[in-house]
């Protein structure tokens, strides 16, 4: 049997003393400051990491668009007037896709693929592909009339 002591029971004039559980004022501005340094050396990195995630594809698109147009220059043969030898680039269009630009240059060279200022049997071709955030991919190949 249990006995309680008087000294023990709360009297009619006593006040309880009540224990609230919760957080106060300067808690909560504490962890909205903290909150507010915190969060955007958080969230930056993560930003950055979804605007890059576009690129492989800009990438592999660029490639393909490249690679294309080098399909269709290595067609013709050493002599066809397609393979002329030009002063500058020429623009092709990249098929639909505004964003992309495109340009091949084609160029003599010699047998270790330095720039000669005259037919000794080699064309080079050049070409390169810009994607919309201005990186360039460029795809190059030898023509020769051997």
């Amino acid at each position: 049997m249990f006995r309680i002591k008087n000294s023990e029971l709360p009297t009619p004039n006593s006040e309880l003393v009540v224990q609230d559980k919760g957080f106060t004022l300067i808690e909560i501005i504490i962890l909205i400051v903290m909150a507010g340094i915190l969060l955007p050396a958080i969230i930056v990195p993560f930003v950055t990491g979804v605007k890059g995630s576009g690129k492989p594809e800009m990438a592999t698109t660029a490639m393909y668009f490249a690679h294309k147009r080098m399909e269709e220059l290595m067609k013709y043969n050493y002599c066809n007037a397609a393979l002329n030898v030009t002063a500058g680039s020429v623009v092709f269009t990249t098929g639909g896709e505004p964003n992309y630009t495109g340009q091949n240059n084609i160029a003599y060279v010699n047998n270790t693929f330095a720039t000669s200022g005259s037919d000794v049997g080699y064309k080079m071709i050049t070409v390169t592909v810009t994607d919309p955030q201005g990186s360039t991919y460029n795809v190059y190949s030898v023509v020769t009339r051997f």
